[in-house]
C-alpha cells in the first residue's frame, strides 16, 4: 500500500477513536481497520462516482444522521454519544466531519457495526469480518464482494 501506513492508521486513528466510545477491543479494532481499507483504501475521502459517502469509512450522510437521530438517543448508548461528541471538539455532529476528523469517522464506523443485530466475528477471522462488512455495513446493494475482500481484512488483522 502506497501512502498512509496501515499500522499507523490502526494505532493513531482507529484505536483512540474506539477508546473514546468504549469499544477498544481487538475485534472492533480489526474490523474498523478492514472496513476503511475495503471502502476507500485509505485514499479516498469522498465517494468516487459522485455518490454521497464521506470519509475513509465511506458512510453516507443519511446513515450518519439516522444513527444520531434514532440510535444514539437511547440511554444505554449515552457513553458512545459522549465519546463521539468528544471527538467532535465542540462542533455539532455533521456527516462532512467524517472527512476532516478521521477519528470521528472511525468511531462512526464502529458505532454502525455496534448497532448490527449480530455480534462481530473474532479478531482473527478475516473471512468472517469480510462477510460481516458486506452484510451489515456495505449492504446487499453495495459493490463490496466479501470473498474478494478477505485479503484486505487479513491485512487489517496483521497490521
Amino acid at each position: 500500500m502506497a501512502g498512509l501506513n496501515l499500522s499507523q492508521i490502526k494505532r493513531l486513528w482507529i484505536q483512540p477513536a474506539l477508546r473514546a466510545i468504549g469499544l477498544d477491543d481487538p475485534a472492533h479494532l480489526n474490523i474498523v481497520t478492514g472496513i476503511g481499507l475495503v471502502e476507500s483504501g485509505y485514499v479516498w475521502l469522498e465517494q468516487l462516482n459522485g455518490g454521497p459517502a464521506k470519509g475513509f469509512w465511506q458512510m453516507e450522510p443519511a446513515t450518519h444522521d439516522d444513527i444520531w437521530k434514532n440510535s444514539l438517543p437511547v440511554p444505554s448508548r449515552s457513553r458512545i454519544a459522549s465519546g463521539l461528541n468528544r471527538l467532535l471538539y465542540g462542533q455539532p455532529h455533521a456527516a462532512g466531519l467524517m472527512i476532516t476528523l478521521p477519528l470521528y469517522g472511525a468511531a462512526m464506523c464502529a458505532t454502525k457495526i455496534l448497532l448490527a443485530p449480530e455480534p462481530i466475528p473474532a479478531a482473527d477471522d478475516a473471512a468472517g469480518q469480510a462477510q460481516y462488512h458486506k452484510r451489515w455495513y456495505n449492504s446487499p446493494l453495495g459493490s463490496a464482494c466479501a470473498l474478494a475482500n478477505i485479503p484486505d481484512f487479513q491485512a487489517a488483522i496483521t497490521a
